[in-house]
């Protein structure tokens, strides 16, 4: 009977990425990301002028500029952090609404999970290993305390986080369930958020198709919603870039972004090697040939590494994945908003 309602369910689902994403999709063809590229460097140019580095302004209003510049930009991440947690909520549950049976979601649950925690402990090694080669600190600390004045021996002297005890780890286990599911939302908490989200699309799932309909159709109203406004918001991204790199360089000067060349260098080897790592994963799995998933995925992964944002391209991953790898709508929806804000594994290579 619990099979039946899935499906049924699942049939009820529309496809809220379909439309909407066609017109994010579009932005890409028309070269957005070689845009958001030309704004960077024309941001670099800029702050460089108008920066330490030239001198033509005076320093005070040399940071003002660089304020108002910056303005399109903190305007773009702040409707991308607006946006983020509802869409990743919608998203979840529909996801877990187009399985098609219970078995699959734990099957599906328990792949994930192993393979989260290996790319992530893959990844974190990667990041350690390229860093103890390349040691980009030394570089880093000498410019940037030479440029901005900063106090380093007050940095070393800051204590390192401490893992809890096994006396404590019940409670840090138990503090991970959203108490307040509101609360969490307002603090940005989206460990938790996705939690309740697994938690509230299986029991919703669980019901019969006519009590859980009119709650599926308003969250895949809510998904469209959320898309249509990141699509606004990816207009911005270009002027968003340039602004956020003209009020960079023009604070840190050129002679600080020499010496970040080196971290950012070392920052991008480690990402082509963990690139590598998924390609070769991919192949051993599904006998996919590297260059044609890279093929398929050109535009996505150059828009996602232009803006820096998996929310920003998240209508578009799950696109992508649907159209391009003909994977399914029940795994793409429900992957690829969990893995965009769990399976962060750029952020712990970056670490």
């Amino acid at each position: 009977m619990l099979v039946e309602r899935l499906k049924n369910v699942a049939k009820i689902n529309p496809k809220p990425t379909k439309r909407l994403s066609v017109q994010l999709f579009s932005l890409v063809e028309k070269q957005l990301w070689l845009k958001v590229l030309i704004g960077m460097v024309l941001g670099l140019a800029v702050g460089v002028v108008v920066g330490p580095t030239v001198g033509i302004v005076r320093p005070e209003m040399s940071v003002l500029i660089g304020n108002w510049l910056a303005l399109p930009g903190q305007l773009f991440l702040a409707v991308i952090q607006m946006i983020v947690i509802p869409l990743v909520f919608a998203s979840i549950i529909i996801g877990l609404a187009s399985s098609e049976n219970v078995n699959q979601l734990k099957k599906l649950g328990v792949v994930i999970s192993i393979y989260f925690i290996f790319t992530t402990a893959i990844a974190a090694a990667i990041g350690i290993g390229v860093a103890l080669i390349s040691q980009p600190g030394k570089t880093l600390a000498s410019n940037m305390q030479a440029t901005l004045s900063l106090d380093v021996d007050a940095v070393e002297g800051i204590e390192s986080a401490v893992p809890p005890s096994i006396n404590e780890l019940p409670t840090v286990l138990i503090n991970i369930l959203p108490g307040n599911p509101l609360s969490s939302m307002v603090e940005g908490q989206m460990l938790q958020i996705v939690i309740f989200a697994l938690i509230f699309g299986i029991a919703l799932v669980s019901m019969s198709p006519t009590q859980s309909k009119p709650l599926i159709e308003l969250l895949a109203s809510l998904q469209q919603v959320c898309m249509m406004i990141v699509r606004w918001a990816m207009w911005l991204a270009p002027v968003a870039v340039f602004g956020l790199m003209a009020r960079l360089t023009s604070q840190v000067g050129v002679r600080a972004l020499i010496g970040m060349s080196h971290y950012v260098a070392t920052v991008i080897i480690g990402l082509l090697i963990l690139l590598v790592f998924y390609l070769v994963l991919m192949y051993v799995f599904t006998r996919q040939a590297p260059i044609q998933f890279l093929k398929a995925t050109r535009e996505l992964l150059l828009l996602a590494f232009s803006t820096s944002s998996s929310a920003a391209v998240m209508p578009l991953s799950i696109k992508t994945a649907e159209e391009k790898l003909s994977i399914r709508q029940s795994i793409s929806q429900f992957v690829i908003p969990l893995g965009a804000t769990v399976n962060m594994n750029g952020t712990a290579l970056y670490q």
